[in-house]
């Protein structure tokens, strides 16, 4: 197989895995009466991160007020709470209720039972986890700290918007 044929055939792979999670998390979240979009907030406020308004609008590629409109909404249904930034006083931080922290829960048993990668063992993830790493952050060299990167954003900007104007 040349290099181009095997680029070719990873990009396939990768989309088919998109597509096969994409389509379950879709079901959780109207099982659930969120929006794709939401349940992508839901995701990366579940992750242990502090979390600005302007922070989950980066991560989800939409502008701020799509982003303030969506955490509205899941305030609404006490998914979410606004508390105070502990070190600046304009912003608030968002973070999930223990009603939140349920769905988030049953999302990431879901992702978790239905996980295309559970068909490898322990050891396959760890090398897949590399090589994926390497592709999103680049190749890092020995003793260089970790720098995580959050670049799962699957919905662009036009996505949550016109999710939101639906809502």
């Amino acid at each position: 197989m040349d290099d181009r044929q095997l680029t070719e055939e990873l990009h396939d792979y990768l989309f088919a895995i998109r597509t096969r999670m994409h389509v379950e998390l879709r079901e959780l979240a109207r099982e659930s009466g969120l929006t794709d979009t939401q349940t992508d907030a839901l995701w990366r406020l579940s992750r242990g991160r502090e979390m600005t308004a302007r922070r989950l609008a980066d991560l989800l590629r939409c502008d701020a007020s799509t982003a303030t409109s969506m955490i509205d909404r899941l305030e609404k249904r006490g998914l979410v709470c606004r508390v105070p930034h502990p070190t600046d006083r304009r912003a608030k931080v968002i973070q999930l209720t223990p009603e939140g922290c349920a769905l988030r829960d049953r999302v990431l048993q879901h992702t978790t039972e239905r996980s295309p990668f559970a068909l490898l063992d322990h050891e396959s993830r760890l090398r897949l986890h590399t090589l994926l790493r390497e592709v999103t952050e680049g190749p890092r060299r020995a003793g260089e700290a970790i720098q995580v990167k959050d670049t799962a954003a699957t919905d662009s900007k036009d996505t949550a918007a016109a999710e939101e104007k639906q809502r």
